[in-house]
């Protein structure tokens, strides 16, 4: 039984005061290990990347399967840092939260959607049984939570993944659950498990989620048992509650201060605009968002790239609109119809969301960029959820 760091902020004072040395020592290992694994996951993957440019440098070829595994070894990598400079973040003390009433079960079912692709290409089904139940937390850690526990499990799972949304009876938290086997069923009949298998699923996925689980207040423990990992997160503040120190919901737009929360901080974005200048402008404006964001020249380039890895939301110049523009948007929207699409329009400093006025898409003028584009990408990334 891997109980995996239950949440200490509650305990009573005198049990936190006679294990403070204990607390503090493993804390210090804690964070040694972690280190350790940021560098292992980010230098494994860049290794394997340095050995296929050197052949490439040597041979000045290479085919589509090396090009393509060259440039997951790099996302890898990129990944790797991204989760460090999260944990980076929680670790600061100085995180600001916006507690808001959420959906858990229409949010999991948003991200679940996001991924289909990514399961179907594992081989992987996604069985959710998920009962409607608001939750009081914030928006960005919530987001950044359940991403962090389907990559966890995408990654080690060897058969279907099972989620569940309950309620616990008492204490009334909403209570969230994710199963799979982490060994192949054929091992299960070789015999017991070595003493070390267990410690393949603490990856720096299952550090980000100790981490943001911790943060959130919510407590979660992890079970592993004859080959299966299960993950339970509870989440004590439900619609049915009160939230103490809370006379209404906080909403947070100051998305400039360094100790904000930065909403849906995480989303891949995909930049799509023709000219360096745009392209600048457009990072720039959302670089400090949190987001993972990907530029690329034209809508054939964002075709090709959406087919290997589908964003959160699309960014385009709008001097690129037109026929393969609505195509593109049409493939998109068939796998998910509430795609984001924010068009930068040439003239002007106004800017609108999709669905007033009829619009299909948010759209910022070319003036606006700085100062409006990341109140109308969040909104439609908050619209998608």
């Amino acid at each position: 039984m891997d109980m995996s760091d239950l949440d200490l902020a509650g305990a009573p004072a005198s049990a936190a005061s006679a294990h403070s040395v204990t607390v503090s020592d493993r804390d210090t290992e804690r964070w040694r290990d972690l280190v350790g694994g940021v560098g292992s996951e980010i230098a494994a993957p860049l290794t394997a990347a340095l050995e296929r440019i050197n052949a490439l440098t040597a041979t000045g070829r290479i085919d589509k399967a090396s090009l393509s595994a060259l440039r997951e070894e790099v996302e890898t990598a990129r990944r790797a840092a991204m989760i460090a400079q999260q944990l980076t973040r929680y670790a600061s003390g100085r995180l600001r939260q916006s507690h808001e009433q959420l959906p858990l079960a229409h949010t999991l079912n948003s991200i679940l959607a996001q991924q289909t692709r990514e399961t179907a290409t594992r081989g992987i089904i996604v069985k959710p049984s998920l009962k409607t139940v608001d939750v009081i937390v914030d928006p960005s850690l919530l987001f950044s939570l359940l991403n962090a526990v389907l990559e966890w499990a995408l990654v080690h799972a060897h058969s279907d993944i099972e989620f569940v949304i309950d309620m616990k009876a008492w204490p009334a938290h909403a209570r969230l659950a994710c199963h799979f086997a982490y060994r192949p069923e054929d091992d299960l009949h070789d015999g017991p498990l070595a003493p070390t298998t267990d410690h393949a699923l603490d990856s720096l996925s299952w550090r980000l989620i100790e981490q943001t689980a911790w943060v959130m207040g919510l407590p979660h423990a992890r079970r592993v048992d004859t080959g299966r990992a299960a993950l339970t997160i509870e989440f004590p503040r439900t619609a049915t509650e009160q939230v103490e120190g809370l006379s209404a919901i906080k909403l947070d737009t100051g998305f400039g201060r360094p100790t904000n929360s930065r909403p849906l901080a995480g989303s891949h974005v995909l930049v799509v605009a023709s000219r360096r200048e745009m392209r600048v402008r457009i990072r720039n404006a959302i670089r400090h968002m949190g987001l993972v964001v990907d530029l690329v020249t034209s809508i054939e380039e964002a075709r090709n790239f959406c087919r290997d890895s589908l964003p959160h939301a699309v960014i385009v110049e709008g001097i690129l609109r037109g026929g393969r523009l609505n195509n593109l948007r049409s493939e998109l929207m068939s796998e998910l119809p509430d795609f984001p699409f924010v068009e930068i329009v040439e003239e002007g400093a106004s800017f609108s969301m999709s669905g007033f006025g009829g619009l299909e898409m948010g759209r910022v003028g070319r003036e606006a960029i700085e100062s409006a584009l990341p109140s109308v990408l969040m909104f439609e990334l908050s619209r998608s959820l």
